[in-house]
């Protein structure tokens, strides 16, 4: 039987690219350093939209569209980065620098924008509601160290979250056996993308972009459940349809 699971309005899918070479991850830390300087900055800017967010939320029960697709950008930007760097080494494609989607990199990341959100939720879920998703996601990425120096509502560690962590830690034996076998463990990948999604509805959910909270779940793989087609209603046992064809128009008396 497939588990029936809801999709969290935070979708994050990748698709692993098999021709990954096996020596290429020893430099990618330097062959991004573009990014991380870009980044710098962009994380900057994602605090300080987050706050001024804050208040048009309390205010106003909505997220400014323009401030919304912005730091949906800057997260979508941080994950293909962290998807060709250290938090999956999924591809060799170097990401591009853009804050829009692209269609056909092998990382993406869609939040939908919602027309309201809770002013009251708005006070405490970033804080005292998120703390359990903070104690996990710290040990996924080894952010005991975020947790004693950064505020709640920076969302900065994905600046670099596979620097550490169980993660980290995954991936090194995933490179690895990379490097020596010229395969990636595809059970050790679905697991990674998992860690990797959770800590990026919690990153969504910190950032004031849902009031969805994020779940206890760690959905594996590549697809996000909320990505997934919806499938026809299977037959009932007999082999008759689930749902009774609707009836036939009557036919007009003449």
């Amino acid at each position: 039987m497939t588990e029936n699971r809801t999709p969290y309005p935070v979708r994050v899918d990748a698709s692993f690219d098999p021709s990954t070479s096996r020596w290429l991850w020893l430099v990618k830390w330097l062959l991004l350093i573009p990014h991380f300087v870009v980044l710098a900055f962009l994380w900057l800017a994602f605090l300080v939209v987050s706050v001024i967010a804050f208040f048009a939320i309390l205010f106003t029960a909505r997220y400014p569209r323009a401030l919304f697709d912005f730091n949906v950008g800057v997260l979508r930007w941080g994950w293909r980065v962290s998807y060709y760097g250290y938090s999956a080494l999924g591809t060799d494609r170097y990401p591009p620098f853009t804050l829009a989607e692209v269609p056909d990199y092998p990382a993406h990341l869609h939040v939908p924008y919602p027309e309201r959100l809770s002013r009251g939720l708005v006070l405490v879920k970033w804080w005292l509601l998120a703390l359990p998703q903070y104690i996990v996601v710290s040990i996924f990425v080894g952010g005991g160290l975020w947790l004693a120096g950064r505020g709640a509502t920076d969302s900065g560690w994905h600046g670099g979250w596979g620097g550490g962590g169980l993660v980290g830690l995954l991936v090194l034996i995933a490179a690895i056996v990379l490097l020596f076998t010229g395969r990636y463990p595809p059970a050790l990948y679905r697991f990674i993308l998992g860690l990797d999604r959770w800590v990026l509805r919690v990153a969504a959910y910190a950032g004031l972009m849902t009031d969805a909270y994020p779940p206890f779940r760690l959905d594996q793989g590549g697809t996000d459940p909320g990505s997934e087609p919806a499938r026809p209603t299977p037959p009932t046992p007999s082999g008759a349809p689930a749902v009774p064809p609707p009836p036939a128009p009557a036919t007009p008396v003449g």
